[in-house]
């Protein structure tokens, strides 16, 4: 399935293109790496003792890098994701169930609050943030069993909801989450370090703010759970109708001492992407870093801006690049596999019915699309006719959001194994040939 650019772009050696699109992708997670990136934010040390405290798939790579660049005492406990733990030497690294909490998790949330206990003026917490952190700290409001939670939060996960609207959800079910955690820590200093994995790099929405302030309210979260028509216990119910379970707000005292520090973000990650294709000589065109919406949707549209690209040389010309970054959602009707970026990726493949001298790249940076350990998978105008003549129907594997069998049917899948970040969705679409000049 190799495929090199018929017309070289500017004259230069054709290029090819499968290859570059997975090389844009490592790009993109390569620059987001904790190692490069801790280190020139890290604060002066503290009168008093540091802690360190984190939840994330990114969270025990960002401990490591704060290690080895920390110079004093240090001791802490984070938590991440089944098999994205690292070996530390001063912090402790727990591992717990993503994206559907385990009893592991909540061990780790119930430590945590006790590690920041009794805290002084003098004290320094470094809290380091990362996408996953809502599933890793999984510590129920009062009244609220993990079942209970876990039930709702697999509901969330089929109900097409936008991330800001789960992560709404979930801050007000939480007893650590919606700056309870940096409730906790006050009066000591908090430092948060924070890599982005949401649309618009919303603090409050990355692992659901556990250590920052929330503007959203009990109301908002009642709403959420009304319009997808998730089944909640009567006291949960009455509790959220009466703010009993409100977040911390901006301006709560407690929150006083708190700063926040976005170290790695989607943009930073596409800006990367970019570059590599730019010395391939190929024009890169980044439409977004926060697009959101239905994935099978989103996949549509961006077939029918590639094929104006592509037959009529508008908005650009070929051969080009587009990258767009954010987080899709699905609304799970079938019994596939899943997820947003396979299934992005199999509807953009059906709107352009094998248009040639299309190709495409999807992954989620952290190398879990969904719940599979597939980052994602790769698109070639042969996609669909070796799929019909494997006898694979890619509109029925659309409609049974089975994305993953799909392309892993065909050899296709995108598969990098923990890559120790999270800097959101990644999708690329090459669009060859040359726009005639008028």
């Amino acid at each position: 399935m190799q495929s090199r650019s018929p017309t070289s772009p500017r004259g230069a050696a054709p290029v090819d293109i499968p290859r570059l699109l997975e090389d844009m992708f490592a790009a993109a997670v390569a620059v987001a790496q904790p190692e490069l990136r801790v280190r020139a934010f890290l604060p002066e040390p503290p009168r008093g003792k540091t802690l360190v405290i984190g939840a994330g798939k990114a969270s025990a790579a960002m401990a490591r890098a704060l290690e080895a660049h920390w110079h004093g005492p240090l001791e802490g406990l984070v938590v991440t994701r089944y098999g994205y733990g690292v070996p530390c030497e001063r912090i402790e690294v727990v591992e717990a169930a993503h994206p559907v909490p385990d009893e592991a998790g909540l061990r780790a949330a119930q430590r945590m609050l006790e590690c920041v206990s009794g805290l002084s003026e003098d004290d320094l917490v470094i809290c380091l943030i990362s996408g996953g952190g809502s599933a890793l700290l999984p510590l129920p409001a009062p009244g609220l069993t993990l079942e209970a939670k876990q039930a709702i939060n697999r509901a969330l996960l089929a109900s097409g909801a936008t991330i800001a609207e789960m992560n709404c959800v979930r801050r007000h079910l939480s007893a650590i989450k919606g700056g309870r955690l940096a409730a906790a820590c006050h009066p000591a200093r908090v430092v948060n370090l924070i890599i982005s994995d949401v649309p618009a790099d919303s603090a409050a929405d990355v692992a659901s703010g556990p250590t920052v302030p929330d503007a959203t309210t009990c109301a908002d979260a009642l709403g959420i759970l009304e319009r997808y028509a998730i089944d909640v216990p009567d006291p949960l119910r009455a509790q959220l109708k009466s703010a009993e379970l409100e977040t911390l707000k901006p301006g709560d005292a407690r929150l006083s001492r708190v700063e926040s520090h976005f170290i790695a973000t989607p943009q930073m990650a596409l800006e990367a992407a970019a570059q590599c294709a730019a010395k391939q000589g190929v024009d890169v065109h980044i439409l977004g870093d926060s697009i959101e919406g239905e994935a099978r949707e989103v996949g549509t549209v961006m077939a029918g801006i590639a094929r104006q690209i592509a037959q009529r040389g508008q908005p650009f010309r070929t051969p080009c690049i587009l990258l767009s970054g954010g987080e899709t959602t699905v609304t799970v009707r079938g019994t596939g596999r899943g997820g947003r970026n396979v299934e992005f990726l199999l509807s953009l493949g059906l709107a352009l019915n094998g248009l040639p001298q299309v190709h495409a790249l999807a992954g989620d940076t952290d190398g879990v699309d969904g719940q599979e350990d597939i980052a994602g998978a790769r698109l070639a105008p042969d996609t669909l006719a070796r799929a019909r003549a494997a006898g694979i129907d890619p509109a029925a594997s659309l409609d049974n959001n089975d994305g993953h069998g799909f392309f892993q049917a065909l050899g296709d899948s995108l598969v990098t194994g923990p890559t120790h970040t999270n800097v959101n969705d990644f999708r690329a679409i090459y669009i060859g040939g040359e726009t005639a000049t008028a």
